[in-house]
């Protein structure tokens, strides 16, 4: 297996050190991903795209899905008055290529919006930081931590894509009907320090833990609950939206991602939660394994999101599938027009692909859009936003 030896050595020194010799899985998903020196998304192990990568995301397939949020945003921003500046703040940009495609349509179609546009980025990978710093060098863009953006400071839109399921997540199961928090600690008759971590059960870390099930309306003492049953609990989740909603004045929260509401996430029937790692375009479920070296994910339960967004003072405007908001702004029209195009075959043909990609209710059209707001008076609630009117 390819794991990192200095990581999978600073995560056991990390568990020999902690009371009871364990860490929760939030903890060691953590390190895995996070670590300053040997984390996935801190050292150059992250690979995004097609060739030679472990995934790949919607800005990977064509502009078109950067230009149909562009035009959101344009919306956004005629609703709020038209400020300025109009803060865009995209949370985990990736390559960059988001960025760039939202930019460059609003730099040659709507000049104004772009005068009046601040691109702000957060940031954690200091190897993604430095990709996007290449790809938008044309562009006046600002990078910071959210935690650098001072209150209420923020009119337009924070806005994410595939992020809030990379943040690391607790695991918990079901044993004998009580509610146990899965740890993982080292084998100490294992010689091979990357091959030493396993799982043990305890008592829950935090009553954080039976607050978030509360919030989401869970209770799994029910007996549709097999015994053995495990999932998780993004609590990450929930401080991550709390300081966004403490940053912004007024404007919208769009949240793009995988994931589902409560009652679907907690289903009885998946009985081993959502956990997934990607390695080299192979997704399967051990976290133990190419340690620093692969992403691991969960789904997002956007129960959790709006509910806990309205006790940050965030109104919900809509949920809604990726497939059906692209289309409400216009990428059946852009289907419809690549026909018309003067392009080759086999361009025509791939970019026709890409389109029906972002569309797939199986795939990418499946994620979840949540967007909320903050902040808007009566007449500025009472204009639907484009993306979440649904094409007759």
């Amino acid at each position: 297996m390819d794991s990192n030896p200095a990581l999978c050595a600073a995560i056991a020194n990390h568990i020999t050190t902690s009371p009871q010799q364990r860490i929760t899985f939030a903890q060691f998903m953590d390190m895995v991903l996070y670590h300053p020196e040997y984390g996935y998304y801190s050292s150059n192990a992250v690979k995004i795209g097609f060739k030679d990568s472990d995934f790949f995301t919607s800005p990977n397939l064509c502009s078109d899905f950067g230009e149909l949020l562009a035009e959101q945003f344009l919306q956004m921003w005629e609703i709020l008055g038209k400020p300025v500046p109009f803060s865009l703040v995209e949370m985990g940009a990736g390559q960059g290529l988001l960025a760039l495609h939202i930019l460059k349509y609003h730099q040659q179609h709507y000049p104004d919006f772009f005068t009046a546009l601040e691109y702000i980025i957060v940031e954690k990978s200091p190897t993604l930081r430095q990709e996007q710093q290449q790809r938008l060098q044309d562009f006046p863009v600002r990078w910071c931590n959210l935690e650098e953006i001072p209150p209420n400071a923020i009119a337009g839109c924070f806005f994410s894509n595939e992020l809030v399921d990379a943040f690391p997540v607790h695991q918990f199961i079901l044993e004998t009907g009580e509610l146990r928090e899965i740890y993982v600690t080292t084998d100490s008759n294992e010689k091979e320090i990357c091959s030493s971590f396993v799982e043990v059960t305890g008592e829950p870390s935090t009553p954080q833990l039976a607050e978030y099930l509360d919030l989401v309306e869970m209770n799994f003492t029910q007996s549709a609950y097999p015994d053995g049953y495990r999932s998780e609990i993004n609590l990450a989740a929930l401080d991550w939206l709390s300081i966004v909603a403490d940053r912004l004045q007024r404007g919208y929260v769009l949240t793009i991602d995988y994931g589902y509401p409560a009652s679907r996430y907690y289903n009885p029937r998946r009985s081993q939660g959502t956990l997934q790692c990607y390695y080299h375009h192979r997704f399967h479920d051990n976290p133990y394994i190419n340690i620093g070296r692969q992403d691991i994910t969960a789904h997002v339960d956007f129960t959790a999101l709006e509910r806990w967004g309205q006790k940050c003072n965030l109104k919900n405007v809509g949920f809604i599938q990726q497939g059906l908001f692209l289309m409400a702004l216009g990428l059946g029209d852009r289907i419809a027009a690549l026909s018309q195009q003067k392009q080759p075959l086999s361009q025509l043909l791939q970019h026709r692909d890409a389109l029906h990609q972002l569309l797939d209710p199986t795939g990418l059209g499946g994620f979840g859009i949540l967007i909320q707001s903050k902040g808007l008076d009566k007449t500025e609630i009472s204009q639907a936003l484009k993306g979440l009117i649904l094409p007759e």
